[in-house]
């Protein structure tokens, strides 16, 4: 079943439900704590070697049918020119926030080769060696903006949205610039060995629908364009973004990512059944009691279930205080639950 999770987002038939969980790798495991005590984040995403580790963990504890690369959304716009650090508790803080086009214009453009080597060696090393899928992942213009615009993470945008609305010749050079680096960037990692990728949009929720339409729209359109012809699933990921479903499902991605705000029965009427949908557990289940841990997952599996084309995973990654004991035992329920449940709806339909 190695080709499990990619015949899922295929659309195709299924023995079980496959699953992996975003931020798979990360503080919630006590081996990944033990290196952080030695190296940054980002010395991680710098070292093949460390980070084909970390990659691999959570597959050999978990039994995920998936691997998803460990780096960070920063990498790629650091190697661009835009200085920044990860901050402890803060997340990316940018020295010189993005807020004219002069400042656009200081971006160049990625060459992957030159200035991300060790991305493609730590694929490299990871697509020889593991035994399921490996997902690459890019951000996606609107969220790298809010970081590089805002300077830090932000709850409200307000700088964001001012170029948006204020500078719209701006926005559109800062949009193209990165479009082109995500594109870039993802193909370059599919041929290094990743078998899917995924371009994370975690805080596109934060627009109307109709600024979405205008400012980020075209932009996601051109990235997936670009990069359908590689032939690998394309997964679109975004926060509070039940809103924006029917809109994300028309970008040209094959698997739309759900947070847990939405039911996946409306989200598939809202995306038309034209794709593939994954999600959509609350990550803060992760430390309520099994017996709700089931019950969610339970039905996010009969609801996932309906239609072909469900990849179970969490509605955004995985809390630095969730159990390891907890995620295995979730991904073995997830496989067994669905296997039975799968079954029975097959044998009622011969019926």
């Amino acid at each position: 079943m190695q080709d499990l999770f990619l015949r899922a987002c295929r659309r195709e038939a299924v023995e079980r439900m496959p699953v992996w969980y975003m931020r798979q790798a990360g503080r919630y495991q006590p081996e990944y704590r033990r290196i952080r005590e030695r190296h940054t984040l980002l010395d991680i995403c710098r070292n093949p070697a460390l980070c084909a580790e970390v990659t691999r963990l959570p597959v050999e504890q978990l039994g995920v049918d998936a691997a998803i690369l460990f780096s960070d959304i920063m990498v790629p716009v650091g190697a661009m020119g835009a200085s920044f650090e990860i901050r402890e508790g803060v997340g990316p803080v940018v020295a010189q926030p993005i807020r004219t086009a002069a400042d656009v214009a200081q971006l160049r453009p990625l060459d992957p080769d030159r200035d991300v080597p060790y991305v493609l060696e730590a694929v490299e090393r990871l697509a020889s060696t593991l035994e399921v899928p490996l997902i690459g992942f890019a951000g996606a213009p609107f969220t790298l903006a809010s970081y590089l615009v805002e300077g830090r993470p932000s709850r409200d945008y307000l700088q964001v949205k001012r170029l948006m609305w204020a500078d719209p010749e701006a926005w559109r050079a800062l949009m193209e610039v990165l479009s082109d680096m995500v594109v870039t960037y993802l193909t370059a990692q599919v041929r290094a060995g990743c078998s899917a990728v995924q371009v994370f949009d975690s805080w596109v929720g934060a627009l109307s629908v109709i600024d979405y339409d205008q400012y980020v729209f075209p932009y996601m359109q051109y990235i997936f364009s670009r990069l359908r012809p590689l032939n690998v699933p394309l997964i679109y990921f975004g926060v509070t973004t039940g809103e924006l479903l029917p809109r994300m499902a028309e970008t040209g991605a094959t698997v739309i990512g759900l947070d847990w705000r939405v039911r996946i029965r409306d989200a598939r009427a809202r995306t038309g059944d034209r794709t593939a949908l994954q999600g959509n557990l609350d990550p803060a289940l992760l430390v309520a009691p099994w017996s709700q841990v089931e019950a969610h997952a339970r039905r996010i599996i009969e609801e996932g279930s309906e239609a072909p084309g469900f990849i179970f995973n969490l509605g955004h990654g995985v809390i630095p205080e969730a159990d390891p004991e907890t995620l295995k035992r979730l991904t073995a329920f997830v496989h067994d639950y669905s296997e039975h449940y799968l079954a029975s709806r097959r044998r009622g339909v011969q019926q």
